[in-house]
């Protein structure tokens, strides 16, 4: 069994447990200044302070050992939802955005979700493996070891499939980051169903949401509840299909408007409600006493010049936030994690504490995943980065570049920026 050693670290941020954090408990940070840490194989053995290591550990070298030159450890980051497999360029959109167009005025121009989907269909299978590869190396390289990540720009059966047949085949691959994959076939009705959109739920409920389960393609559903895309009644009808099936639940809820999605992803007790935008009191209230945890986009949402998610009024009713990309090819399109995170605070009045939590060990436990990492604890995936900085607050601070130096993925350097 491999051991890695990382000696001479500046100051170690984390969060700690096993769950996700709500109220003020999510702003609580354990940070250990002169810090060390050690894994054996892919777990963290021991976090703590370089003294403590070196009375521990005296006369025991690791196979690997790393120098942190005075930088800061984090966990790993865990995005909790992203969009990476699509095709295409919407560049120009941007644009139009800014001229003062909507976006419902670009997609009835052809623009939109569905500019992506005729691109992504047109794919070969090898353009769109390396456009993901690139895309999901790219978040690593800004930090991400765990992403979520969803279909949706296929929209046919086969596409769909292929979407999450590609997450497999790329969740096995070194270099890349761990995959969470989420079926996202209820993210707009195809064009070619447009004037038949009984008939898409009926297929994604008996069609797409059964196969993606059986045959392990898939460990969540999500739909986009929203006006004018699919219903609260069309939304329960695929999240109970896929209840039944297996799969957990997520939601697209509230983004554009009050819609009813927030509410229904307490309901049905969904792993996450994402965006919220739009939720006041009674919605907050519904995901506290559901325990569904809150994922905010604070990328989009600036980037959309929309209002912001209510995350003070979250936190203060006891309600998990983390914090997502988001990353898509339309609303907000970067590989960074990181890059969001000055929104979470600066636009959507998280600290800095609790962004840290936010995507950490909050993203984690909405993907079920809070007991392997999100936190920097022995016993955990050896999942963490080494910031140029001296301390986790200059994510914040420092903003607009790429601060990380090394990222360690399972006890094994997966990027350094360093030869």
């Amino acid at each position: 069994m491999a051991s890695l050693e990382i000696r001479n670290i500046g100051c170690l941020a984390t969060p700690v447990g096993s769950a996700a954090k709500a109220g003020k408990a999510q702003g609580e940070i354990r940070r250990i200044p002169n810090a060390a840490i050690r894994a054996d194989g892919e777990r963290l053995v021991f976090v703590g302070t370089e003294s403590d290591y070196r009375r521990e550990y005296a006369g025991r070298g690791a196979d690997t050992s790393i120098d942190a030159g005075g930088r800061a450890a984090i966990p790993g980051l865990v995005d909790a939802h992203t969009h990476p497999v699509w095709l295409g360029d919407r560049g120009a959109e941007i644009g139009r955005r800014l001229a003062g167009e909507s976006y419902a005025a670009i997609a009835a121009e052809g623009g939109g979700i569905n500019a992506t989907v005729r691109a992504t269909r047109a794919g070969t299978d090898a353009e769109l493996r390396a456009a993901v590869s690139g895309r999901l190396a790219a978040m690593l390289r800004h930090g991400t070891t765990t992403a979520e990540a969803k279909s949706g720009y296929g929209l046919t059966v086969r596409d769909e499939l292929r979407a999450l047949e590609l997450l497999r085949d790329l969740g096995a691959e070194p270099g890349l980051p761990r995959l969470v994959p989420t079926l996202l076939a209820a993210h707009e009705v195809p064009p070619e169903f447009r004037q038949a959109r009984t008939e898409w739920v009926r297929i994604v409920c008996e069609e797409i949401v059964p196969r993606a389960a059986r045959d392990g393609l898939a460990r969540f559903c999500d739909v986009f509840c929203e006006q004018g895309v699919f219903s609260v009644p069309e939304s329960r009808s695929i999240l109970e299909s896929a209840r039944r099936a297996g799969l957990g639940l997520r939601v697209h809820a509230d983004e554009l408007a009050l819609s009813g999605g927030a509410r229904l992803a307490a309901e049905l007790g969904a792993a996450s409600a994402d965006h919220l935008l739009f939720i006041e009191a009674g919605e907050i209230a519904a995901l506290a006493k559901a325990g569904t945890i809150a994922v905010i986009l604070p990328g989009t949402a600036w980037w959309m010049r929309s209002r912001r998610a209510p995350a003070r009024d979250l936190v203060a009713a006891g309600v998990p936030v983390a914090v997502a990309s988001d990353a898509n090819p339309g609303t907000c399109c970067t590989e960074s994690l990181a890059a969001v995170a000055a929104h979470a605070c600066l636009d959507s009045g998280l600290s800095v504490e609790e962004t840290l939590t936010g995507m950490t060990l909050n993203a984690a436990a909405s993907l079920g995943l809070a007991a392997e990492v999100g936190s920097l604890e022995p016993g955990k995936r050896a999942d963490l980065v080494l910031l140029d900085a001296p301390d986790d607050r200059h994510l914040i601070y420092h903003w607009g570049v790429n601060l990380v130096a090394t990222v360690v993925l399972a006890g094994r350097i997966a990027w350094s920026s360093r030869p």
